[in-house]
């Protein structure tokens, strides 16, 4: 056990990944104001790697260290362990929830010991192991290691819920092989509403991006829109799309504002300046419908005005004969 100061627990708060938080974040709290952080360590203590890193070929494997610190006043007991990554359909980085088995990086993982007692205010450094399986996959896999205090506690109904606190530091793992990066963007849907603005409305674009490759990528977007014969209806930079991991998907919604009313629009959404899929959608604005009317109403004056110069003046209409009583 070593007792680390107090700027090596600071650094812990800010590297730490809070499992199910998709982002880096503060160390988790307890019960009874129980506090802890988890980061890569050696066996002289923690350096400043921000998450675990490496890059090994099938059937390799290398030693590292796990650093736990209790930030607390009483000592903790944590259960330790590894598990696989995923991204949430936010885009973050999550790690499987403790009841679902790893069956990537999480269980290539051997810890020297996956239950800890911790002093107040101290760290423990657990040496562990990861080996890539000889199948391994070439490409990129991620995981992470946790630290977890598990309580019971009664619902409202009266029934016992067990609840896990934990926190995790990442793992990046490359294996040895041919990478192949893809990005795909799947079942683009637009739709077109008009505005106030004449001509103009706002244009909603929905679409999954896809990593459809082995190594973990973000992507620059681009939405261009298009109207009939090509005419050019703007291009617009969108938000940057989140690291996603191999074989991940999210759905996006984007929204674009003062889009031309141009009859038909084609929308086409390209990621890193490449990848490109397009969809079609009418728009029309209200204020087509204005000479439509116009037209309308001059038809409908014309036509009463020729009526009454069809009609003699003085002429009335014969009236009815009353029926004969019976």
């Amino acid at each position: 056990m070593h007792a680390p100061p107090r700027t090596i627990a600071a650094a812990a708060a800010a590297l730490v990944l809070l499992v199910p938080a998709p982002v880096a974040a503060a160390p988790a709290p307890a019960t009874g104001g129980a506090a802890w952080s988890v980061q890569p360590s050696s066996r002289t203590g923690p350096g400043n790697r921000p998450f675990f890193a490496y890059d090994l070929a099938p059937g390799g494997t290398v030693t590292d260290y796990v650093g736990v610190t209790n930030l607390g006043s009483a000592p903790l007991t944590l259960n330790v362990y590894g598990s696989d990554a995923f991204t949430t359909p936010a885009g973050g980085y999550d790690l499987l929830p403790a009841d679902r088995p790893p069956v990537d990086v999480g269980s290539w993982l051997r810890l020297a010991r996956t239950t800890v007692t911790v002093p107040p205010r101290s760290r423990a450094d657990i040496p562990f192991t990861l080996t890539a399986p000889a199948n391994a996959s070439p490409g990129d896999h991620a995981g992470g290691i946790v630290a977890s205090v598990t309580s019971t506690a009664a619902d409202a109904s009266g029934h016992s819920t067990r609840l896990e606190q934990r926190v995790g530091a990442r793992i990046y793992l490359r294996v040895n092989g041919a990478l192949n990066p893809g990005l795909r963007v799947d079942g683009l849907r637009a739709a077109f509403a008009p505005g106030w603005t004449p001509f103009a409305g706002r244009l909603t674009l929905t679409y999954t991006a896809r990593n459809t490759g082995n190594v973990r990528l973000g992507a620059g977007q681009t939405a261009r829109v298009e109207g009939l014969f090509g005419l050019p209806a703007g291009e617009r930079a969108l938000e940057p799309l989140p690291e996603l991991l191999p074989g991940a998907a999210v759905e996006r919604t984007v929204v674009l504002e003062d889009v031309p009313a141009l009859v038909r629009l084609s929308a086409a959404v390209s990621l890193a300046g490449h990848t490109r899929s397009t969809a079609g959608t009418w728009a029309l604005s209200w204020w087509y419908a204005l000479p439509l009317l116009l037209v309308a109403g001059a038809v409908v004056l014309l036509v009463r005005r020729r009526r009454r110069r069809a009609t003699p003046p003085g002429t009335a209409a014969p009236a009815r004969q009353p029926a004969a009583a019976r």
